[in-house]
């Protein structure tokens, strides 16, 4: 389970990649460009995009390569990926695959058997 966490997270943050490379980049060109009726508007609060955009797929991949060593972490950040994305950018042909992966890899790292050792944490 720890290594299907690893992948899927490892997946979902190079599709969120992209997907926050279009989001960030459709904010700046209307932002620089301007607004074209029926074609391009700009979104409502760009700060929050923007900052969804970047963050996001970088908590993916990062739960992603913590699901073998530290699973409950690595579902934490997958599970925190997930929601980012989909408060971002909601729900839509781009973003369902993205979404799924790493709510998927979060849901098998929180339940994989064996728990993490006691370690301390710094």
């Amino acid at each position: 389970m720890r290594n299907a966490a690893l992948v899927l997270g490892i997946v979902a943050g190079l599709i969120g990649m992209v997907v926050g490379f279009a989001g960030y980049g459709y904010t700046a060109a209307v932002a620089y460009f301007g607004e074209v009726d029926g074609i391009a508007r700009q979104v409502e609060n760009v700060d929050q995009l923007r900052l969804l955009a970047v963050i996001s797929p970088i908590l993916a991949l990062a739960g992603g390569a913590m699901a073998i060593s530290r699973a409950l972490w690595g579902g934490v950040l997958l599970l925190a990926s997930a929601a980012g994305l989909y408060a971002g950018f909601g729900l839509n042909v781009f973003t369902i695959f993205p979404i799924s992966l790493a709510l998927l890899g979060g849901l098998l790292a929180l339940a994989a058997g064996k728990p993490d050792e006691p370690k301390a944490h710094f």
